[in-house]
């Protein structure tokens, strides 16, 4: 964690609302117009500041990060904005939540993405830590970038979602990792991946408190 990262900004990136629903906001990344729908029930369900950061970091810089005909795996996929934006940027992008996440997750990426001359996401099931040889075997699933964003907060499966990560990051792949850091436990999990991934702060959003990482498996 030597290098000293890029101190940025979240850019206001979103459009004033033309429309009166409380429950949609409007972004721009790369060009396009993007529409999401938040949900109030469910905290997967809102667009946190970990996504705006990766959103604009991914936008910003291409030629370091191209994600064209690349894989790309999101974990922890909440509302899709991170997933929309990899899958403008020509990613071959999966987008993953738990069960009750999904019906909006997919409503948000469909309505994002189609019509666009690009590859199709695909939106599935992934409880971090469960069934992840039966679901995505490592025979058949390999991904160049793993994202997550605010993926760590006051919740009790910190140690499933390191385990997701071990698993989905082998030899090749690049783990981004966008989030904001407020409780003592977000850098206790910070210190652990630290430990098992050769990893570097790209970049620092001071007022939002959110740090972004990169990590790779260490190769003995």
């Amino acid at each position: 964690l030597t290098d000293s990262p890029e101190i940025l900004k979240i850019l206001q990136n979103w459009v004033p609302r033309v429309s009166h629903y409380f429950d949609k906001e409007h972004y721009t990344y790369v060009g396009h117009q993007i529409v999401i729908q938040e949900s109030i029930e469910h905290f997967g369900a809102v667009v946190w500041p970990g996504a705006l950061a990766l959103s604009q970091y991914l936008e910003s810089n291409q030629e370091q990060f191209n994600l064209k005909d690349k894989k790309v795996l999101e974990i922890g996929a909440g509302t899709g904005l991170v997933s929309i934006v990899a899958c403008i940027l020509g990613a071959y992008v999966t987008a993953t939540d738990l069960p009750e996440v999904l019906e909006n997750l997919s409503y948000n990426i469909s309505r994002n993405t189609q019509n666009m001359n690009m590859h199709k996401p695909e939106v599935r099931k992934l409880v971090w830590g469960e069934g992840l040889n039966e679901d995505f075997p490592v025979s058949s699933y390999h991904y160049d970038f793993i994202l997550a964003t605010d993926v760590v907060y006051h919740h009790t499966a910190l140690e499933p979602l390191l385990a997701t990560m071990v698993y989905f990051c082998r030899p090749g792949t690049v783990l981004l990792w966008a989030n904001k850091f407020r409780f003592s436990t977000d850098y206790e999990f910070l210190e652990k991946v630290c430990n098992i991934f050769n990893t570097t702060v790209l970049a620092e959003f001071p007022e939002s408190n959110v740090k972004l990482l990169k990590a790779t498996v260490r190769e003995n």
